[in-house]
């Protein structure tokens, strides 16, 4: 089995082996994958965090050695919390990082990560380890992301779609969830009423057929955030999203999950 990671802010990862097939999901910084079979110029992979699987540009993989793979499988899981980060390599190179890419094998007290041999040192907002107060956490994070645009595939805050989106935001609070809505859905406890549900939860939407097309964060009462259009901030009750700007139902509710525990604690 070969293995690689991402040392580019975003890859992403697409249906078929061409440029023009539809992207379904992006790798961010620091998240590594399964190199499953390679043709000329291309890629398939599955990703180590979600099982995802697809086409990237083998140009973009940086390669893992089985060892340094299992070290990073070992490793603490960090995860940054800043939207954009720079961090200058040498005086002509930089890394550049969007919220939720991965530190690999993270070193807190020295504030270092590293990529193979190669050392980096980051300074903003980083989350690792037990975190408490998740929930608040959860919503500053999402918060952040604020008329980001909506992207399809997409799971950074220059474009991302509806699930990438509260993928992401979980990432940082240290729970893995799947990448599409479909399977989110999946997770977590049914609440039976819009007043039960608490910041952080998620609220999944259905179409005529029932299946699961959108999900969102709770923000707090009768509010939720969710990529659509835009990363939007917009009324939610038991029917369903009432668009703020338009003043019509856009999503019919279908469940409310509650995956963070009650504490606020991931």
């Amino acid at each position: 089995m070969n293995y690689g990671i991402s040392s580019l802010s975003i890859i992403p990862v697409r249906k078929e082996p061409s440029e023009k097939s539809e992207m379904v999901t992006q790798i961010l910084y620091g998240e590594h994958f399964e190199i499953r079979e390679q043709m000329v110029g291309w890629s398939n992979i599955k990703l180590a965090y979600d099982g995802y699987e697809g086409w990237i540009d083998s140009k973009m993989i940086t390669t893992l050695a089985p060892r340094t793979w299992n070290k990073i499988e070992r490793s603490p899981f960090a995860v940054t919390g800043d939207i954009f980060t720079i961090i200058p390599v040498n005086e002509e190179q930089n890394l550049m990082l969007t919220a939720g890419s991965t530190l690999p094998v993270w070193r807190p007290y020295k504030k270092e990560f590293s990529v193979n041999k190669e050392k980096y040192k980051l300074n903003g907002e980083v989350f690792y380890g037990e975190l408490k107060d998740s929930r608040n956490i959860a919503i500053k994070q999402a918060l952040k992301y604020f008329n980001a645009p909506y992207l399809w595939g997409g799971r950074s805050p220059f474009g991302i779609d509806c699930s990438g989106f509260t993928q992401v935001i979980y990432k940082m609070i240290g729970i893995k969830i799947p990448r599409d809505a479909s399977e989110q859905v999946k997770h977590g406890l049914a609440l039976s009423f819009v007043d039960e549900a608490e910041p952080g939860d998620l609220a999944f939407f259905d179409d005529e057929e029932g299946n699961i097309v959108h999900v969102g964060i709770i923000w707090k009462r009768n509010k939720i955030i969710h990529a659509s259009g835009k990363v939007r901030i917009d009324n939610v009750d038991q029917f369903g999203i009432f668009n703020v700007d338009t003043k019509r139902y856009t999503h019919k509710m279908r469940v409310m999950k509650k995956i963070i525990q009650s504490n606020g604690t991931s």
